[in-house]
């Protein structure tokens, strides 16, 4: 077992444990979003499938227009009108018009454009106060091109890529199974909300904070309930969890005589590191138990959250293939100091404004119980060992992709 390791050497054996392929599972549009691909997608069409408009306003010859202005203006003669979806079935002739809506395709003899704007109906014919121009109409393929890739295996289906998806003709598509992640709470003290508290009790906070951070991650939460600081009665849940992809527990991962976690996996499994130098989140634990990961997250609310944002969230993301990074940082002007800690890399919770100047601030209160900061912050802001961040300098910012 390695103990002490800086942020990036657990991150690099987190990301190890990543192994297999997830099975794939077909899902028509309607329900595909948020997941992620399991296939390159090609296009079934080119798109615009022929010459469109993207303009409303009147196909013509360009040379019949040379030379319109507001003083002189050109007469053409209207001979139809293209509506989209239903193109013009005849040819456009010299001193010819046809008028045409966004989306419709460009009739056969016309080259250009002019807006409607820029004309006046007369009886049968059109006056046009300005030459028309072939950059208002969309080539064949402008948009899409028949048998090209445009969303590949990895990609997560965003609303815009799902319409990227139809665009191209797939109705349905193949996507990775959501990754089972286990979550579990330990403690004596622990209570489901809505139970009377007793003295000394706390509710389980951490539960549904990893409940909804999984989700967020694109992982299926198993909510396997809290047990007792029982080392049999430990192991006795975790053997019965069921087909899991990553477990997770939190509280029992530090050195006190009732955190069994560690002692259960130790004894049981085969645990990969404990400890890391950072704050909040330092007593962090990675287990294998039966070829399944197990990550031991401390008990403390923010603890808790700060962890597995830093290490659940890119486990999950690689197992998923995601084409996307997990997180990724920027650098901000702080309004406000931020106290570091010797030897450690130190995550502060911040509210981060971007503007002209990208700017953060502290929540308030840093300690690792609470919960607040994790509410309305919505930035960690990265200390280096040893470092600390004066008001006015410049300092690291990881936006949470969690908080609005």
């Amino acid at each position: 077992m390695r103990t002490n390791l800086s942020v990036e050497e657990a991150l690099e054996l987190v990301l190890g444990e990543v192994r297999g392929d997830l099975e794939a599972e077909e899902l028509p549009l309607r329900e595909a979003l948020g997941r992620v691909l399991a296939e390159d997608l090609a296009s079934l069409v080119d798109h615009p499938d022929q010459d469109d408009t993207a303009i409303d306003g009147y196909a013509c010859r360009q040379a019949d227009t040379l030379g319109a202005s507001p003083e002189s203006p050109v007469r053409l003669r209207l001979i139809g009108e293209a509506p989209a979806g239903r193109p013009f079935p005849g040819r456009v002739g010299p001193g010819e018009a046809v008028a045409v809506y966004t989306g419709a395709p460009i009739p056969e003899g016309a080259d250009a454009v002019v807006r409607v704007e820029d004309t006046r109906r007369e009886g049968e014919g059109v006056l046009l106060f300005a030459p028309a121009s072939p950059k208002d109409i969309r080539p064949k393929g402008d948009d899409l091109k028949r048998g090209e890739v445009y969303l590949r295996r990895g990609d997560l289906l965003t609303p815009g890529r799902l319409g990227l998806a139809a665009a191209m003709g797939h109705p349905r598509v193949r996507v990775f199974r959501r990754p089972r992640v286990g979550i579990l709470s330990t403690g004596d003290e622990v209570v489901e909300p809505g139970e009377p508290l007793p003295f000394g009790g706390v509710y389980n906070s951490n539960a549904y904070s990893l409940l909804g951070l999984v989700l967020e991650a694109g992982g299926e939460p198993v909510l396997l309930g809290k047990v007792e600081d029982r080392p049999e009665a430990l192991l006795e849940r975790l053997e019965g969890a069921g087909p899991l992809d990553l477990l997770l527990t939190s509280g029992g991962v530090s050195m006190g005589a009732y955190d069994v976690v560690r002692r259960v996996l130790e004894e049981r499994g085969e645990v990969v590191f404990w400890k890391v130098k950072q704050q909040p989140g330092g007593p962090l634990l990675l287990a294998r138990l039966g070829g399944l990961p197990v990550l031991g997250l401390p008990g403390n609310p923010v603890s808790s959250m700060v962890t597995f944002f830093l290490y659940g969230r890119p486990f999950l993301f690689r197992l998923q293939e995601r084409t996307d990074p997990p997180y990724a940082s920027l650098w901000a002007k702080a309004l406000t100091p931020f106290r570091g800690a010797k030897g450690k890399k130190v995550f502060r919770r911040g509210v981060l404004a971007l503007g002209e100047e990208a700017v953060v601030r502290t929540t308030g209160n840093q300690s690792s119980g609470v919960l607040r900061s994790m509410a309305f912050g919505n930035a960690l802001v990265v200390i280096p060992p040893d470092g600390e961040v004066r008001e006015g300098e410049r300092v690291e910012v990881i936006p949470l992709t969690f908080v609005p």
